[in-house]
């Protein structure tokens, strides 16, 4: 009869099988972008999966499967000239929340499934014109069609581009899915009166700060292609207005613009970032950046003079979410930086600095330090946070196997 196996052993090999489990979950996170990137024929169906922000949609899903379109094939909607929320509902009925592999097309159960696309999913589709039909056809072919196109199969599979099983399923097909449902004009986010919404949400102070300096228009005018918007509420802004009043007219309005991002930003995505973010107000030499920063729940956005924190959500409806903070967002470029003082020695413990005596007078407490290190680039889809956190937890344990085979 063969010994027992030692405990240290045994505890080394379950932490092997936990190890696999953790490479094998962290394998999992996808990034359509770059996945379509590797293929030239796929770029303009690639650019408005970006411009219609449903990549980002896509990469936070699971279990899904892309139907991709080359260049020429989407030539045909483009000339249509159709708008930007228009081209996301007709772009939505080709990313299907079920996961079709080549293989399993060519198993269909009868032959042929109806399957609901992420159109469908939003609500936005009427009754069932959100599904799409997918058919096995004689001699290997696989139609494509929607419910609302008179049973019509379109356009055909031509080739697997990635799969990850049971992840993400990346497809090519010859032409556009056509739908009259979601070709149907639908009224665009610049229909939305910004500084309304805000005068009405706590924020009038910097409604008014909008208008006065003329930001309003180019904050309305990113409001189609993604914009984020940080509003200090009316008590901030009040706290606020002997250092506004100092301002100069371009420096006001470098401000204001300040307090915004050309792109859209979930509070998850804004969570994942945790680097460096240019704004409205970002011009070559001039940065007028900040950075994101979060401990758990909370998301905090630093310039090197002040920390200010997200405290709630007046708006986020793709492409345009607006997010309430503590403080007013106070670029380097126009204030003093805050910077961190080292410890002083013991005999001069009692000895006053005069090192910020022009500094502003808030935010000392919590004012970041003069990293480099924070112009480091961003995934913008978060991916890369999902995998470094992965790779710490995997060091961790192999540490912990190498300290019990010892």
């Amino acid at each position: 009869m063969a010994p027992p196996r030692p405990l240290t052993s045994t505890l080394a090999l379950s932490l092997s099988v936990i190890l696999l489990l953790l490479l094998s979950s962290t394998s999992q996170a996808h990034n359509i972008t770059r996945i379509l990137a590797k293929h030239p024929e796929l770029s303009t169906f690639n650019h408005y999966l970006t411009v219609t922000h449903l990549a980002a949609e896509i990469n936070r899903r699971q279990t899904i499967t892309v139907l991709a379109i080359d260049n020429a094939a989407m030539s045909a909607i483009l000339a249509k000239h159709l708008s930007i929320p228009t081209l996301k509902n007709v772009l939505s009925l080709h990313v299907l929340v079920d996961y079709f592999g080549a293989k399993k097309l060519h198993q269909l159960t009868g032959g042929s499934t109806l399957t609901a696309s992420m159109f469908q999913s939003t609500g936005t589709a009427d009754g069932t014109t959100g599904y799409v039909n997918i058919t096995n056809l004689k001699g290997g072919k696989v139609g494509f069609g929607t419910e609302d196109n008179n049973g019509k199969l379109n356009s055909f599979y031509q080739k697997s581009v990635q799969e990850i099983p049971y992840n993400i399923s990346v497809l090519q097909i010859s032409q556009v899915l056509t739908s009259a449902e979601a070709e149907a004009p639908t009224a665009g986010p610049s229909d939305v009166n910004l500084t309304s919404i805000l005068a009405k949400q706590g924020c009038k102070a910097f409604s008014d700060m909008l208008i006065a300096t003329g930001a309003a228009a180019t904050f309305q005018t990113n409001v189609d292609g993604g914009l984020t918007v940080f509003c200090p509420t009316d008590a901030v802004i009040s706290a606020f207005a002997p250092k506004y009043k100092n301002l100069t007219t371009p420096q006001k309005l470098a401000l204001v613009l300040y307090h915004g991002i050309p792109v859209y930003q979930s509070l998850q995505m804004l969570k994942s970032s945790n680097g460096v973010i240019n704004t409205l107000a970002t011009d070559k030499a001039n940065k007028y950046d900040f950075t994101v920063q979060n401990d758990g729940e909370e998301v905090s956005l630093e310039t090197k003079v002040v920390t200010a924190k997200i405290t709630g959500t007046v708006l986020d409806q793709d492409p345009l979410v607006i997010y309430k903070v503590n403080k007013v967002l106070q670029p380097k470029e126009l204030f003093k930086v805050v910077k961190t003082k080292a410890a002083p020695a013991p005999k001069e413990a009692d000895a006053p600095s005069d090192d910020n005596a022009d500094a502003p007078s808030e935010d000392d407490a919590d004012a970041p330090s003069e990293d480099d290190s924070a112009d480091a680039k961003v995934d913008d889809n978060g991916v890369s946070g999902l995998m470094k956190g992965g790779r710490l937890v995997v060091a961790g344990f192999s540490l912990c196997i190498g300290v019990l085979l010892m």
